[in-house]
Order: C-alpha cells, then structure tokens, then sequence
C-alpha cells in the first residue's frame, strides 16, 4: 500500500466551485487500483498545493487565499498512520500561493496574484520561521484577461540547489535566482527564459543530470525542451501538447517525468487527458505523443510512483482521484480500478 496525500479547494473560487474538507491521508493499492481514506486535516483554506520533505516526515501546503496575504502550514507525519499535526504556519507575504519548494533549511513559495516569491526558514523540528526573503516581479504580458501582471505559478530549485527558477505565467518568462541557504535570500534575479508570447509557462522539472529543463505553458499547452547551465535555460524544442484536431482554450497544468528518465508526461485540461511523450535520454528531445483520459473532469495536478509504477491523477472538477498502471518499456497508461471520490482535488503528493 502506497500513502497519498491530496490536497483541495474547500471554498468558491473564480476557477472552482471549492467543496473539500483540507488535507486528505489515503493509501493506494497498485494491485488492486483502489484507494482508502483514512485521515482528513481541516482548518486551512485552500490546500492546493502540497510538498513532502524528503524524509517523509514533514508535509507543507499553501493556503490557497486569493483576497489577503496567503499562509504555509507544515506538519509531522505520522509514517504509521498518516495523521498529521499541525506544527503552526506562517505569511507567504502574497495573496494566492500556489507552489512550495521544500529545501532543508527552507521552503520556497510562489505567490500567484502577490506577483512574488519567498523564502521562510524552517526550525530543528520542521516548524516555519517568518520569511527571510519576499522578491517582487514585475511587468506583463499579450492576454489581458491572464496577463495583466505578474503571476508565479512555480518555484524549483534545481539538483545543485544554486538557483531557484520561477516560470511566471503573467510575463512568459522564467526567471532565476541565485539561492543562499546560509542566508535564506534569493539573489540578482535574471531572465533564465523567455517563452512565446502569450505561452503562459506555469510548471518545469529538472531531468536527473540537471542539464535539461522541461517547461510546460498553461496558455498555449505547449512544452519546452531547454538545456540548462548556470541558472540559464536554452530551447532545444517546443512541441504543441494537444492534438491538431482540438479547438477550444488550451489549458496544459502539470508536468512529471518519469523515474527511469525515459518518459514525460504533461496534463492538459482542455481535453482531460494526459500526455505522454518519450524522452531522447541523450539529447533531451521529444518524441512520439500519447494521450491517457484522465477518468475526470479538469487534471489539475498529478504524481507520478517513485518507483515508476503507476501514476495517480487530480481530477478538480469531478471530484475524483484516478490511478494508471505505467508500461516499463513503452509508458503507455494503463487505467486500474475504479476512481476514489474527493471532493475539488488540486495536488497529489505520494509519501516517501
């Protein structure tokens, strides 16, 4: 049995009608496809978005509030039960959070409508300290009606952990800065990226020699292959997500590769579908595309099995948490068992 944690949205939103309770603890059976609740955390707004620390033992979520400054909770795990307790919150200094990067010294946020990212300490027990860093960005982009200003969707230290990249869907620009965890600041900001115009880039993961960056773009659901230096992204190849034969809005979410480094898989909400692609583990390119239904309306967000296995999705509109089996040798998704019930899921988080 695999433990998950599913983070929601518990009040109405502009983008959804929120009717979770908070933070989910189930366990997931490969075998069988069927999932278990077993706890449920309640008293935070909002928990869209979720992070583990690498241990297992600490799990952080954003506050999801749109018309104050947002919150970070944190929690211990119990590694039997998967009850949480609360260890307290702190500001996110920015209205929306709606990513958290876990380092060991630090937990890095960005804050979607605060147009900011920040940097808060974490104590001996894994608690939050009052941000030591808030960098502000600025400008715009071609869609008025998603681009009036900045918006961080993302913030992803990379393997070294020497630079924090930023895809800010409100600028089509990734942004990089220079991390200190001595002093918990993020530094001299530079444009690592820019993207098409009007792309909207939202979420990115690193390949495991941390030379190639994998970028996907809300706006236009396509994703960018770059090479990756110094805080510095390079276009190897942008491929357009969804089919030709698709109209309608494009809406590309969430972004995972595989373990092995041989697959790619991206959400897409306009068709609720997921994507596969094959990885060239040589040069980085792209190849082939696949597409997965989701078993549900909106694939907001998904995880992917650390050991490859299978792959859980975030259906936001419906309600559901579907799984799929994962082909070793091809990355074809497979549906197993029946989707579990929760309500508005955002994130997935699947314990260590």
């Amino acid at each position: 049995m695999t433990r998950l944690f599913v983070g929601t949205y518990t009040q109405l939103e502009d983008h959804v009608n929120g009717q979770g309770e908070g933070i989910y603890s189930m366990l997931f059976d490969a075998a069988t496809g069927s999932f278990v609740q077993m706890h449920v955390m309640q008293g935070i707004v909002n928990p869209s978005f979720l992070a583990l620390n690498a241990s297992g033992t600490r799990l952080y979520a954003v506050a999801e509030v749109t018309n104050a400054a947002g919150r970070l909770f944190a929690y211990a795990v119990d590694r039997t039960t998967g009850a949480l307790t609360s260890l307290g919150s702190r500001s996110t200094q920015g209205a929306a959070p709606c990513y958290v990067h876990v380092h060991p010294r630090h937990a890095l946020v960005a804050n979607y409508l605060g147009g900011s990212v920040a940097v808060l300490p974490l104590d001996g027990h894994g608690g939050l300290r009052p941000a030591s860093d808030l960098q502000r960005h600025y400008g715009s982009g071609p869609n008025p009606a998603r681009q009036e200003a900045p918006h961080p969707h993302a913030i992803v230290l990379d393997p070294p952990q020497r630079y924090a990249l930023v895809p800010d869907l409100g600028t089509d620009t990734v942004v990089s800065y220079p991390y200190d965890p001595a002093q918990g600041v993020l530094t001299n900001p530079q444009e690592a990226f820019r993207t098409r115009p009007g792309a909207g880039p939202r979420h990115l993961t690193f390949d495991r020699s941390g030379r190639i960056v994998y970028l996907i773009n809300e706006l236009d659901a396509t994703v960018v292959a770059c090479s990756y230096d110094e805080g510095i992204c390079k276009e190897i190849q942008t491929v357009d997500a969804l089919p030709r034969s698709v109209s309608g809005t494009p809406s590309g979410a969430d972004i995972h590769l595989h373990p092995s480094g041989r697959f790619l898989y991206t959400s897409l909400r306009s068709i609720h579908s997921i994507l596969r692609m094959r990885v060239d583990v040589f040069t980085g390119r792209l190849l082939g595309r696949a597409y997965a239904h989701g078993l549900g309306t909106t694939p907001r967000n998904f995880a992917i099995d650390p050991k490859g296995r299978f792959l859980v999705v975030a259906n936001q509109d419906s309600g559901t948490l579907a799984a799929m089996l994962i082909d070793p040798d091809s990355g074809l998704l497979r549906p197993v068992g029946t989707p579990a019930l929760v309500p508005s899921p955002a994130c997935i988080a699947i314990g260590v």
